[in-house]
């Protein structure tokens, strides 16, 4: 469904778990800046009925998930440590391409934001699937289904606004080049992405 060019060796859930404080942390950033970047988002585009109707929610929901790991962090008697630099997001945002218009740019932003989604459903289904414990389990099989829904999203808002034509190409195009984020970056248990 996710399309993904490159999956993520399924011993990053094992890594992960190992790391519970840090990837719970880490986590719990990537819910910040996903209420964030929806945010700007609809700021960017208030003109179009459609991003501020789906996008509104999706805010609240990611702002919801910052707390619900806020949450299982105190219930495990762990705290939230600093926020860190994204280095597979960052590496991301440097494909979109650069000098378009305002509305041409809101393609790059859907795709990216798409990406990002699929790539962290991907990884909460390997905690889902592979973290020995079965709370953890559960919680993270809510995440996957969720993050599912953003891409899916992101993407029917893509084809809404362009040919979809168009936001196939680029949708393959940035697949490919996060293929090749993904082969450059360490495989860490302390990161979501």
């Amino acid at each position: 469904m996710l399309g993904l060019k490159l999956a993520t060796d399924p011993r990053w859930a094992n890594i992960a778990e190992k790391s519970l404080e840090e990837i719970l942390t880490d986590h719990a950033f990537c819910e910040q800046k996903a209420a964030t970047s929806g945010i700007s988002l609809i700021v960017h585009h208030s003109d179009k009925e459609d991003i501020v109707d789906e996008v509104t929610p999706l805010v609240a929901e990611e702002w919801g998930h910052f707390r619900k790991v806020l949450k299982e962090l105190k219930r495990r008697g762990l705290t939230l440590g600093a926020q860190r630099k994204d280095e597979y997001v960052n590496q991301l945002m440097l494909v979109k391409k650069k000098g378009l218009h305002r509305n041409e740019a809101l393609l790059e932003d859907l795709l990216i934001f798409a990406m990002i989604e699929a790539r962290s459903c991907e990884r909460f289904r390997l905690l889902s699937l592979h973290v020995e414990d079965e709370e953890l389990r559960t919680f993270y099989h809510e995440f996957m289904v969720s993050e599912a829904g953003h891409y899916r999203m992101f993407i029917d808002l893509a084809k809404k606004y362009f040919p979809a034509e168009q936001v196939k190409k680029r949708w393959n195009e940035i697949l490919d080049a996060e293929a090749e984020i993904m082969k450059g970056l360490e495989l860490r248990g302390d990161r979501v992405h």
